[in-house]
């Protein structure tokens, strides 16, 4: 494995498979001696779950949630 120029790594397919690692989880290096050991950073959240809280609270039409769900359903 290779350092790159700006410092980056790829975390080889069979350690991202063994630990459970996806695209946007966060790690962490903990350095022991002259070892590094990559760890889980913190419980991540998934892709989905990361929007959904981005988007949390911006609606601003002030219907409630059963009155734009009507709405989307085509409901009186």
């Amino acid at each position: 494995m290779r350092l790159r120029s700006k410092g980056q790594l790829t975390v080889p397919i069979e350690v991202r498979e063994h630990l459970g690692l996806h695209e946007g989880d966060e790690v962490k290096f903990v350095i022991q001696g002259d070892a590094v050991q990559i760890v889980r950073a913190k419980a991540s959240a998934s892709p989905g779950r990361r929007v959904a809280a981005r988007l949390r609270g911006r609606g601003s039409s002030g219907m409630s949630t059963d009155e734009i769900m009507n709405l989307l359903r085509g409901e009186d």
